[in-house]
Formats: structure tokens, sequence, C-alpha cells
């Protein structure tokens, strides 16, 4: 997208520009796909692809990317995308956790169990972001953007889903406790009241790396990033303040829970698209116990368009693509040759995330986003052990010529 810093208005807008045909193709994807998904299913799946494809929208103009956020800090000690991140947590937290509270018409929140399996899936995922360039939400709306990279770690993402369900039964015999929910031990009031002053020490840490590296926290446009584009140039072209990012993903991710009955979630349509291309060459993949629980088995034999995780991610792809289009950034990530290594490392990263995510119960957004919204001490646990393993990423990424 160019920009024209210094024109007027007129000029500046004058200099917008929209790649055409990736929008068309965006909204055409959109429309026959929320077709077949209304004459497969029901009127709310259409309502969750669309919101789906909303959140693509916010991830991909919001440039909120859980992986660069946790990178920027560590290399470059700056806080803003964490500070944005933990924001999140807190305000969906406060509508969430008294809204699972309630407990009606069957709404579950996303808890797991706290052991072995947890500990080792968020570690190894947490190396895995960073080699391959995202998690689970970032992966793909960088594919929905076009970045050809990305797509190298989508493949191999979904194939660790695969193995990882497989190994997932084993994990679990290994030693742990069952999901421990704050809300059972400190009510609803206390628990979110613990885990905003949790985020508020974080958000406190963040900022103390920030001010000794730098002298002081850098100032963020938290509500408008370049005025003079306007509001709905920013819009519709982005780059969206983090606010704006915010509010769209934290109010998704409760619309999700209210129309699906669950927080929102990413990996799992991943194992079932692996499981139904590894059906589809002949590999019986009702043999293994993780495919022959009640869910799991359901989801192999139903189509992708009644899975509610799917039907939202093939939104999400569409919403990036559009996105980037509306903003002439479809393929920007991708325009610059891509080397043996970098190829390298999106094979490693997508097999590690794939596998973590499985053994760990999810992503950056269905076990640490959805989890710390439903006040589950397993999405605490994961982000420790995750952002240790990114740490480690970020020490690897250079052997890969990666740039940090």
């Amino acid at each position: 997208m160019n920009q024209a810093t210094n024109a007027p208005a007129e000029t500046a807008l004058a200099l917008w520009h929209i790649d055409r045909f990736v929008v068309l193709t965006a909204l055409a994807g959109l429309a026959v796909l929320g077709g077949l998904i209304w004459l497969e299913t029901a009127p709310f799946m259409v309502a969750l692809f669309a919101l789906g494809a909303l959140l693509g929208v916010a991830l991909y103009h919001g440039a909120f990317g859980f992986t660069a956020g946790w990178r920027n800090l560590v290399v470059h000690k700056r806080g803003a995308g964490m500070r944005a991140q933990l924001l999140l947590f807190g305000v969906t937290s406060i509508i969430m956790v008294p809204l699972l509270a309630l407990g009606k018409d069957g709404m579950v929140g996303a808890l797991a169990p706290v052991g072995t399996s947890l500990v080792v899936g968020s570690f190894i995922f947490g190396v895995g972001m960073q080699l391959g360039g995202g998690c689970g939400s970032g992966t793909l709306f960088s594919v929905g953007a076009g970045n050809l990279r990305m797509v190298v770690t989508l493949v191999f993402f979904i194939t660790g889903a695969v193995l990882g369900s497989i190994h997932l039964p084993w994990w679990l015999d290994q030693p742990g406790y069952d999901p421990i929910p704050l809300v059972r031990s400190f009510g609803v009031s206390g628990a979110v009241l613990l885990q905003l002053a949790a985020l508020g020490l974080l958000t406190l840490w963040v900022n103390r790396v920030e001010r000794r590296a730098h002298g002081q926290v850098q100032r963020e446009e938290w509500l408008w990033r370049n005025r003079q584009h306007g509001f709905f140039r920013t819009l519709i072209s982005g780059r969206w303040p983090f606010v704006w990012a915010i509010v769209i993903l934290a109010l998704g991710n409760v619309l999700t829970l209210l129309i699906s009955g669950a927080p929102w979630s990413i990996v799992f349509a991943f194992n079932v698209w692996g499981a139904k291309a590894a059906q589809a060459i002949g590999v019986n993949m009702s043999q293994f116990e993780f495919w022959q629980w009640s869910y799991p088995a359901m989801a192999l034999h139903d189509s992708v368009l009644a899975n509610t995780t799917s039907v939202m991610n093939f939104g999400l792809l569409l919403g990036a693509m559009l996105a980037a289009g509306l903003a002439n950034r479809f393929n920007a990530a991708s325009r610059q040759a891509m080397g043996k290594r970098p190829l390298l490392a999106a094979v490693i990263g997508g097999l590690l995330l794939g596998y973590g995510a499985r053994l760990g119960f999810g992503c950056n957004i269905g076990a640490l986003f959805s989890g710390i919204a439903s006040a589950s001490l397993h999405a605490w646990v994961w982000f420790a052990c995750a952002f240790t393993g990114s740490l480690i990423g970020i020490r690897l990424r250079p052997w890969f010529r990666l740039p940090n």
C-alpha cells in the first residue's frame, strides 16, 4: 500500500490502491463457501463463518501476531505487542469468566489438564512458533495474506497435529492433574481479580524491560495511527491501532462462546483436515485411540463444513485475504526468494507447532487466549512454558537465516 506522509488528504486518497483481483476472489470465496455452509448446516454456522472472516481482518489489519510481539520484547526490548496481548486477555476475562459462571445453554470454557503433556507440548510449541514464523492464528492469517513460506508452515503444522493426536493418549497417561478452574477456588470475582493482578504485574515487568533498555516506554498510538488517512481508509486498508483489534478480538471470542457454546480455537481443525487427508490416501485413522473419542470421531465422520473450528478457520483465511487485497499487500511477504534454511525452519517449525499444540491442548488462541478468558490454570502454565520455548526458538532463528 502506498503512503503519502506529507501530502494533502486528497492526494493520499488518490494514491490508495487495492488489489481488485484478490478482493474479488476473497469476496467470491466468502459468498460461495458461506452458501455451502448454509445449505449443509445451519444459520448459526454461517454466523461463525462470518465471525471468522471478521477476526481474520482484525488480525491482519491490527498486525496482531503473538510471535512477533514476544520476539520484539526479547530481542528489541519493545513491549507494545506484549502489552496489547495482556490487555486483550484482561478485557476478555472480565466479560467471559462471569458469562461462563452462569452456566447457561451448555456453554463450556477452555479447560484442560495440567501435567506433563501440557508442559512439554507448550514448550515445543514455543520453539516452533519462532521457527515457523507464527502461532495458530498468525499462520492462518499469513497464509490468507499470500505468504508462501507460511503455506509450508501450515502444511507441516497440520502434519504435526495429526502425529500429536496419535501420541496424545500416551502423554495423558503421564503425571498430571485434572483441569483446575480458578473459579472453583476463588469464585468469579476472585478469579477475575487474580488474573487481572497477574496481567498487571506482567505489564509492569514488560514496561521495566523496555524502560531499562531505552530509558522510557515507547508511546503507542493506541486509538489512532495515522489521522491523515482518515477513519474509513484506516478501517478498510489498515494499519489499525491496537485498541481496534483488541475490541474485535475480545468481542469475537465472546460471540464465539455465545453462538457455538465454546470459546474460540484454531488447532482442532488442523487435526481434522490432516486426519481426513490421511484417510483419503488409505490410512484408517479410526484405529487410533484419539479418533475413537466421541468428539474427534464425530468430526472425522462429518463434513468439515459441519465443524465449528474448521468453518471459523476458513472464514479467517478469506478475511485475511480480503484485508490484504484491500491494503494492496497480498503476497508482500513472499516477494523475496526463500532460501533452503528458511524453508527448513518452516518445516521443522510447523511440525513442532502442530505436535506441541495437540499435546498442549491448543495454540495461542485456544490454550492461551481462550484459556485465560476461561480462568483456567492450564493457560498460565502454557504461557510460561511456551514463552520459555520461544526464547530457545529466537536463539535458533539466526542459524536458519531468519531475521530477529
